[in-house]
C-alpha cells in the first residue's frame, strides 16, 4: 500500500493508506465509522482490492489515528474532501471519478461529500437519516435534538445528490437502527437500491453478495 501524508484545509495533518489496483473496477475513498481508524482497516482494504478490484483508499478524521487535531463536524467534513483532493490527484482523475464508500458515522461524511461534489457513486453501509435522531432513539429523556451541535443531517444533504446510491442496513442493528437508514434511503432523489442484511447488526463481516450487488449496481448506471 501506498502511505499517505496530507493536510486539511485549516493545515490540520491527516493520515492514510492507499491499497491501489493495477486495473480498478473502481477507485473508492473510504469513510470509516466512529470506533474504527486505519490500522485497523488494513485487512478490509486489501480484501477489498484483491477479492474486487478496488482501489480503496482509507483515511484517519482528525483525531483519529496517526492525523493530528481534535474531531468536530466542521473539520471533519473538511478533511473528507482533502482526502477526496488527495486521490483524484494521487490518481490524475476528475474527483468526481471516485467512489464515495461510508459506514456509519462515515456514510454521513460521504453524504456530506455527495452533496457538495460531483461523485461517481455512493456506497452506505449502515448509516442514519441525522446523528440527533439516533441520539434521541438512545436517551429519550434528554432533548437530544435541540443540545446537539453535532448534526450530521445526512437525509437533508443527501436531496443535494442526484446519482446513484447503494444502502445496506441490518434488520437487528441496535446502533443504528433499522428506521433511520430507511429514512435517508427514503430521501435519495436519484437511483437506489436498499440492501437488507437479514439478522444484521451493526457491527461483523458482510455478505458477499453485498459487495457483488453493490458493485452490479454501480456499473450499470454509470
Amino acid at each position: 500500500f501506498v502511505e499517505a501524508d496530507f493536510q486539511s484545509a485549516d493545515g490540520t495533518k491527516l493520515h492514510g493508506w492507499y491499497f491501489r489496483h493495477e486495473a480498478p473496477r473502481a477507485i473508492v475513498l473510504y469513510c470509516h465509522g466512529n470506533a474504527d481508524f486505519v490500522p485497523n482497516l488494513g485487512s478490509f482494504a486489501s480484501f477489498l482490492r484483491d477479492e474486487y478490484q478496488l482501489s480503496t483508499f482509507v483515511w484517519d478524521y482528525r483525531g483519529y489515528g496517526k492525523s493530528g487535531g481534535q474531531p468536530y463536524e466542521a473539520g471533519v467534513l473538511a478533511d473528507a474532501e482533502s482526502a477526496q483532493q488527495w486521490l483524484a490527484d494521487y490518481e490524475g482523475i476528475a474527483i468526481g471519478d471516485i467512489v464515495l464508500m461510508g459506514r456509519s458515522l462515515g456514510g454521513a461524511v460521504a453524504v456530506h461529500l455527495a452533496s457538495r461534489r460531483p461523485a461517481a457513486a455512493l456506497i452506505l453501509d449502515s448509516t442514519f437519516s441525522s446523528l440527533p435522531r439516533v441520539a434521541a432513539y438512545h436517551y429519550p429523556y434528554l432533548p437530544v435534538r435541540w443540545l446537539m451541535r453535532t448534526r450530521f443531517d445526512s437525509a437533508k444533504k443527501i436531496r443535494d445528490y442526484p446519482g446513484p446510491v447503494f444502502q445496506l442496513h441490518g434488520d437487528q442493528d441496535r446502533v443504528v437502527p433499522f428506521e433511520f437508514g430507511r429514512e435517508l434511503f427514503d430521501a435519495i432523489p436519484g437511483p437506489r437500491e436498499f440492501f437488507v442484511l437479514n439478522r444484521g447488526e451493526h457491527n461483523g463481516p458482510r455478505p458477499d453478495a453485498f459487495y457483488q450487488q453493490a458493485l452490479a449496481f454501480i456499473e450499470h448506471h454509470r
